[in-house]
């Protein structure tokens, strides 16, 4: 129990000497009615490793929305410059996602379900406020690896706004 103990407190200390963000994709809250949320962890002023969880709240049977139901997202990033306030990335990231499909074409019952994982990349840019706040933008594109029922490209785009810390 103290093994356990001991590296959890290692495992949290060594979180909390870092710079962090966390975030919310403003654009997919706005517009396609669903939440995402972002957690970002720094390496190296060039790099970072973060985690997105997407929660889509808009019925399955709108016309535009994501197919995905709920995606999590770990993800790489490297940045291109080292800026303090504008940087330019690049982003590779893995997709776990799930949702429901059409049983058949224009019927109405969205009864196939599927969990799947997607493997991707994306490029964006980010600016960084000396008071902490941060707003980045990115656009990238995934293929779903593993179902059939699954669809075969997931998007990864998003405005979020955040704070860093």
């Amino acid at each position: 129990m103290k093994k356990i103990f001991l590296a959890i407190t290692i495992l949290i200390s060594s979180y909390g000497f870092s710079q962090q963000e966390i975030k919310l994709d403003i654009a997919d809250a706005l517009i396609i009615r669903s939440l995402e949320f972002s957690y970002e962890k720094y390496l190296t002023e060039e790099s970072s490793i973060g985690v997105s969880a997407l929660f889509n709240l808009t019925k399955q049977d709108v016309g535009f929305r994501y197919n995905e139901n709920t995606m999590i997202t770990p993800y790489y990033r490297h940045y291109f410059t080292t800026n303090a306030q504008w940087n330019f990335f690049g982003e590779g990231f893995l997709g776990i996602n799930s949702g429901k499909k059409e049983s058949i074409k224009n019927s109405g019952d969205y009864d196939i379900k599927y969990t799947d994982g997607a493997l991707g990349v994306a490029i964006g840019m980010k600016y960084i406020a000396k008071g902490g706040l941060v707003i980045d933008v990115y656009g990238g594109l995934g293929r779903n690896l593993f179902g059939s029922d699954s669809p075969v490209i997931v998007p990864r785009i998003g405005l979020n706004v955040g704070w860093r810390f």
